[in-house]
């Protein structure tokens, strides 16, 4: 029995008739009460007449709740959900471990949120990816904050540009603690020249959710700048990505 009420079953492509679930003590019914599936039903017709913009987060997020839990009121799931992480982007972003923290949630759960997270990312991304990013500045600011601002620690990206400026790879190099993350200069060129990009950009976010760079920021910024700029590649910026807002080395004049 799951805790608080919630019974979570991944949802089968061809279910045996009369199946149930193993966390289930007592068998569930084969058929939703009707005050849970027109609720159901009427939020899925308001979300396809009117969009994402005709529903509050909650909603939103009962929607992709009814596929990991099936057969359940998820409304006092999804609520708190939202209490505990504060926002839709939040919740979508947290961690598994975190996740698995919430009474209620459990594999199912986890798995749909981290799909449409990962969905997210791959959207954004796609914008940008094989696209000149100097004229396009604007779409690769909205994928790293969506791929990073809401990460717990911190994370170091690189943006590989060919000589047109066209981003040819975007790799996270490492992952640190929720206040630093480790940067090898060399391992930044290493893998430039294996790519043979012409011009890098740097980005990593900031879990405090404030973008000013620290001395270390700094310092390791200007050690990777002397490194590619020694091989003939260009360091275009770095990026410091904060919970809402993003801070570029270049044009607050560390570059």
């Amino acid at each position: 029995m799951a805790p608080n009420g919630f019974h979570e079953q991944a949802l089968p492509l061809l279910a045996p008739k009369g199946a149930e679930d193993e966390a289930f003590h007592t068998p569930l019914p084969a058929k939703l009460p009707s005050y849970i599936s027109d609720h159901r039903k009427r939020l899925r017709d308001r979300f396809m007449a009117g969009g994402p913009a005709a529903l509050p987060d909650y909603e939103l997020l009962e929607l992709l709740l009814f596929r990991a839990i099936p057969r359940q009121d998820v409304k006092p799931l999804a609520h708190l959900l939202l209490n505990t992480f504060g926002d839709f982007n939040h919740v979508i972003s947290a961690s598994p471990q975190r996740l698995a923290m919430v009474k209620g949630v459990g594999d199912a759960v986890i798995q749909e949120l981290k799909i449409v997270e990962a969905a997210a990312g791959r959207l954004m991304r796609g914008r940008v990816l094989n696209r000149p990013v100097l004229t396009s500045w604007s779409a690769l600011l909205d994928y790293c904050q969506t791929v990073m601002a809401h990460r717990e620690t911190e994370q170091f990206r690189i943006l590989f540009l060919d000589r047109k400026n066209t981003l040819i790879a975007d790799e996270a190099q490492a992952e640190g603690t929720i206040d630093h993350v480790p940067v090898y200069p060399r391992e930044v060129v290493k893998r430039a020249l294996e790519l043979n990009a012409s011009a890098v950009i740097l980005v990593h976010n900031h879990p405090s959710g404030d973008p000013t760079p620290s001395q270390a920021d700094i310092s390791m910024t200007l050690q990777v700048q002397d490194a590619t700029n020694a091989l003939g590649i260009v360091l275009h910026d770095h990026l410091i990505i904060g919970k809402s807002q993003q801070l570029s080395f270049k044009a607050q004049g560390y570059l």
